[in-house]
Formats: C-alpha cells, sequence, structure tokens
C-alpha cells in the first residue's frame, strides 16, 4: 500500500520519464524522419494531454528535439515561436488590459442585466449576454472572474430578502402585524416613533406605545432566530439552491459560449486561423468578418437553447409565469434589481478612460470588420501593391499602440482657476499589460506552429494524409461528427489550445485525402474544441464557478452533457446550411492544393 501512495506522489515524474523511454523505440526501429517526427510529436502531445509538465513547457519540447533529429535547424524551429497571431494577441491584450483596469466590462455587465429585468429566469439571460458578449472580447477565464462576483452578490441578496420577509409573515401570523404591501415602510415608521415617543394606528401596525415598540422588537428577534437556523446551512429553500446553481452554470457556459463569435474570442479561433492561413495563403477566406457572420447564429441559437435547458433542468420552465405582463415585482425581484442598481451607482457617471477604451475598442471591431468585409472593398485594398500584407494583426497592433499613447486623465484646473495640471500616464503601463498578457498560451502556439512545420519537413502529414484515404468512403457529415465528437471528448480532459493544435495538423491532411473543403471538416473541429462544459478542470471557468461552492461536480456532468450536445448539433446545422454558400464548401477548391503539414 505504501508503494502504491509513493508511485500516485511522484506519477507526474514518473510520466516525465516513461514516456519518452517507452516510446523511444520508435524512432530507434523505424529510423525515418517521420518516424522521429511521430515520436516528437506523441511525446509533446502526452504531456500536454496530462498537463505533466506546464503546457509552455512541453510546447518548447520541438525546439529541442527537432535540431537533435536532424528534422530542423535550430534557427529554422526558433522562427517558427513567433507568428502573425503573436501580433493579434498583443493589441487584443492591450484593449482587454484598459477594459479591465477601468471597470468598463463590470458597466456593460451590469447595464445589459438592468435592461432585461429582474425576473430570476430574465436574470438569469442577462447574465448570459452579458458574459457572452464580453468574452467575445475579453478571455473566458476574465469575463467569468470579473462577473461572478457581481452574481454571487445578487443570490446572497435575493435569499435574504426571502429570510427577511418570510420573518415578518410570521411575526403577522402572531397577530402583532397585519398583511399589508408596505411592510418595510410601516415598520420604518414604528422605529422612529418609538423613538418619539409617539403613538401610531396605522392597519394594526402599532396601536399603543408598548405595541410600537413590541413589534420592532418581534421581528428583530424573528430575524435572528432565523439567521441562527441558517448557520449551518447555505440555502433557505431547495429552490435557493437551485436558483444559485443555475446562475454559476450560465455564467461558465455562456462565457466560452460567446467567446465563439470572433476569431479573437478564444485562443482555439486564433489557433486555427493562424495555422489555416499558414497552410493555405491563397484562401483568404477567414477573416474577422466572414467568421463573425458565420459564427453570430451559431452563439445566439446556443445561448438560447442553453438557457432553456438550464432553466428547465434545475427551475422548471414555465412560460405562462415569464411571459406574464403586468405582474407586480416579488421580493426576490425588487432585491435583485436593487442590488444590481446599487453597484452600477457605485461605478458612478463614466469617466473619460472609460469613453477612451470605448471608442478605441469600436475602431478596432470596426477596422477588423472592414479590412475585406467580401461584400465591398476593404481598407486593406488601399495597399493593392502590397496584397495579404496589412491582416487582422494589423489593426490590432495600431489600435494597441494608442492605449500607450492616449492620456488617462485630462487637463484639469487648481482651485484658484489659474494653474494647470496634467499628469501624463497612459490608459494602460507595459506592466499592467505585462500582468495580462497570456504568456503560456503564446508559447504553446508557437509550439504548436513549430510541430506543424515539422510535420511539413518531415512529411509526416504527407504520410498520415495516404494513410487515412480510405475514409473518403464515409459520407462527409458522418465524418464531421465523428471528428466533432473525438474532439469534443478530449477537450474535457486536456486544454483547448493543446487540443485544437494536436488535431488541426491531422485533419487537414484527412480533407485533402479525401478531396473534401479543408473549411468543411477544420472548421466545426476548432467550434467544438471550446464545449468543454462537463467538468470543473476542463475549462477555467468552469473552475472559477465551482470554487464558489454551489455546485457539485454531478451538476456540471449533468448540465455540461446536455450543452456538449446542443453545441455538437448547431454546429452540424451550420456547416450544412449557411456556412456552405458564405465559404463554398460543396467545392473542392484550387486553393487547397497547397502544401500542407
Amino acid at each position: 500500500m505504501k508503494v502504491v501512495r509513493r508511485l500516485l506522489v511522484y506519477r507526474r515524474f514518473l510520466l516525465i520519464l516513461l514516456t519518452p523511454l517507452l516510446l523511444l523505440p520508435l524512432p530507434l526501429i523505424i529510423r525515418t524522419k517521420e518516424a522521429e517526427c511521430a515520436y516528437t510529436l506523441f511525446v509533446v502531445a502526452i504531456f500536454w494531454l496530462t498537463e505533466a509538465l506546464p503546457l509552455a513547457v512541453s510546447a518548447l519540447l520541438p525546439a529541442l528535439m527537432f535540431p537533435l533529429f536532424g528534422i530542423m535547424a535550430s534557427k529554422q524551429v526558433a522562427s517558427s515561436y513567433f507568428k502573425d497571431f503573436h501580433l493579434l494577441l498583443t493589441g487584443v491584450i492591450c484593449l482587454a488590459t484598459s477594459i479591465e483596469k477601468w471597470n468598463l466590462h463590470k458597466r456593460i455587465a451590469l447595464k445589459m442585466v438592468m435592461l432585461v429585468g429582474v425576473n430570476p429566469a430574465w436574470l438569469t439571460l442577462g447574465f448570459m449576454i452579458s458574459c457572452a458578449f464580453l468574452s467575445m472580447w475579453l478571455s473566458n477565464t476574465s469575463t467569468a472572474a470579473m462577473v461572478m462576483p457581481i452574481v454571487e452578490a445578487v443570490a446572497q441578496q435575493i435569499i435574504s430578502a426571502e429570510a427577511e420577509v418570510d420573518a415578518i409573515e410570521v411575526t403577522c401570523a402572531s397577530g402583532a402585524t397585519n398583511h399589508a404591501l408596505e411592510l418595510d415602510e410601516n415598520i420604518n415608521e414604528c422605529e422612529t416613533n418609538e423613538g418619539k415617543g409617539e403613538t401610531k394606528q396605522a392597519n394594526g401596525y402599532c396601536n399603543g406605545t408598548a405595541p410600537t415598540a413590541h413589534t420592532v422588537c418581534k421581528i428583530e428577534k424573528e430575524m435572528e432566530k432565523l439567521q441562527a437556523w441558517q448557520v449551518g446551512r447555505k440555502y433557505r429553500t431547495h429552490k435557493d439552491q437551485m436558483m444559485c446553481k443555475v446562475m454559476c452554470l450560465c455564467i461558465a457556459y455562456s462565457s466560452t459560449i460567446g467567446g465563439l463569435t470572433t476569431i479573437t474570442g478564444t485562443s482555439t479561433n486564433l489557433i486555427f486561423a493562424e495555422q489555416f492561413n499558414m497552410w493555405y495563403p491563397d484562401c483568404r477566406c477567414i477573416n474577422f468578418g466572414s467568421w463573425f457572420i458565420l459564427c453570430i447564429p451559431i452563439t445566439i441559437i446556443i445561448l438560447l437553447l442553453s438557457w432553456v435547458w438550464l432553466q428547465w433542468l434545475f427551475l422548471g420552465f414555465n412560460f405562462k409565469e415569464m411571459f406574464q405582463c403586468g405582474k407586480p415585482k416579488s421580493a426576490r425581484e425588487q432585491a435583485s434589481a436593487h442590488v444590481i442598481e446599487s453597484e452600477y451607482k457605485k461605478l458612478g457617471p463614466i469617466s473619460y478612460p472609460e469613453v477612451a477604451t470605448l471608442v478605441l475598442f469600436l475602431l478596432m471591431a470596426l477596422l477588423w470588420f472592414t479590412r475585406e468585409p467580401g461584400f465591398m472593398p476593404g481598407w486593406s485594398s488601399l495597399f493593392s501593391n502590397f496584397p495579404g500584407f496589412a491582416t487582422d494583426s494589423t489593426a490590432a497592433l495600431l489600435v494597441g499602440l494608442l492605449f500607450f499613447v492616449i492620456p488617462a486623465k485630462t487637463l484639469s484646473r487648481t482651485s484658484d482657476g489659474e494653474n494647470i495640471v496634467f499628469d501624463y500616464t497612459p490608459l494602460i503601463t507595459w506592466k499592467e499589460f505585462q500582468s495580462c498578457m497570456p504568456w503560456e498560451i503564446a508559447i504553446l502556439v508557437g509550439g504548436g506552429f513549430a510541430l506543424a512545420d515539422g510535420c511539413e519537413d518531415s512529411k509526416l502529414s504527407v504520410w498520415i494524409g495516404s494513410k487515412l484515404t480510405p475514409l473518403g468512403s464515409l459520407p462527409v457529415w458522418l465524418i464531421i461528427l465523428i471528428s466533432s465528437l473525438i474532439v469534443t471528448s478530449v477537450t474535457e480532459v486536456a486544454s483547448n489550445p493543446a487540443t485544437i493544435t494536436i488535431f488541426l495538423p491531422i485533419l487537414s491532411p484527412l480533407a485533402e485525402a479525401i478531396h473534401v473543403n479543408p473549411l468543411y471538416i477544420l472548421i466545426p473541429t476548432t467550434l467544438c474544441t471550446s464545449f468543454a462544459f462537463l467538468l470543473p478542470v476542463a475549462n477555467p471557468p468552469n473552475a472559477i464557478v465551482f470554487a464558489y461552492g454551489h455546485l457539485k461536480v454531478i451538476d456540471m456532468v449533468k448540465a455540461g452533457l446536455g450543452i456538449n450536445i446542443i453545441g455538437v448539433a448547431v454546429v452540424m446545422l451550420a456547416v450544412t446550411t449557411w456556412a456552405v454558400p458564405l465559404f463554398q464548401l460543396n467545392t473542392y477548391p484550387a486553393w487547397a492544393n497547397s502544401t500542407t503539414p
């Protein structure tokens, strides 16, 4: 038993040690460049899937192993670690840093929820829409971490308000108070009059001096009893518990679903776009605008169906109650509205840095949309002598640099009105940018590019494509479904960037081997890589909401299984309907004859 315990303690060390040794016969027996590249690919993939080493450290292994095997020179493999993707990521992180620094994310989230309403079902939808919108531009981890404290405050306020209402109802039942609607108002009046020694008769609330004091004290005692009863218990009722579960899950899932919409929304989208444009430079069909047109319907459908699924699973979906107009707000709804409004008021009026950040945010989105919109010439056509030179990273860098130039404060005069005080500080500083920059993702993506280049130089991708040719006998939709289900399963136990980095170099030659438009297989695979909803460890937003203690693993598994099925079904619907004319998926394009990794 002690031996087993020690093995478990050192399991990561043993995995790091045994994985290269057990796979070593592959390059020793089959002395080809393909086998040596496959050995490197297997070692890195196992380390990525198990996270025996940090992801970024595992991503550096190709830089060590490819020169030793003679697959690529050290200078050549080093150049693979920094691509156009990293420039795009730099610009996006500049935007995200400024949004987080100046609390623009909070203002957007709270305002959208205020517009939606405070009915529990509509409140949940409001939070989901807010998270989905924010995660289009920020990382899903940052979005969940920023919005979840607001959700927790709303949930706790709802539970506290209902506890107070229950305590007052207990007092009413004892005969000291009546069932009028102005409970809080009259209680406050009683407390005021008690200090003045006055008497008041208001519908039976206070009948003389003694009952006035007695009423207030009795309510306070009932509240103390109720609070003492709740010491060992988080929730008053089963419905409160279910409400907290739904709110947590809606944040976790919507912060991931929203990222599907834009190329910059998730790291998996960025990895796909960069690798695809590198493999097929003549395509020029994957850009910010085309991806947005493809994915905005996908995001909306998945978001709405996920909302319905979570409501039905935990709270029941009562259409009659939800859509009943003119119904007075309950105590639960009033408490929610109060918390959201108070949180919004704490932000104060919109500040100059927030306005500047919002303008730059809109400018970046506008530049992305109008670079190559497809239906009309974009601004990149101004540089017609250099086609393909200006990319989305060019626009991101232009706006990103402005965050270090535009001052965060305006000119201000002193109290005497004569001297002008101006402290020049940009919207963000380099230290703030560094703290938000995901260097691990940057190195991980670089390792993926290095593996892709190694597969190309060693001809491993050509060998894989030839072996996968028999799959061409299957219907295309079945191949897409199988690949989508595989990556959806793998991404539950591996990080999303690692999963997409492993599968893209395999599925791209498969598409060429069976003579199918590569986008037909790569787009659904990329989208399904984000569907890591089953386990707390599958996705950072899942872990963040799980840490609040409202959820059990079985809750996330039940809810996530339904979301996974919804996601795969909607993606299959998309690639067989509106994606076909958008990317001409039914034809095998000439640009697909380019050499892929």
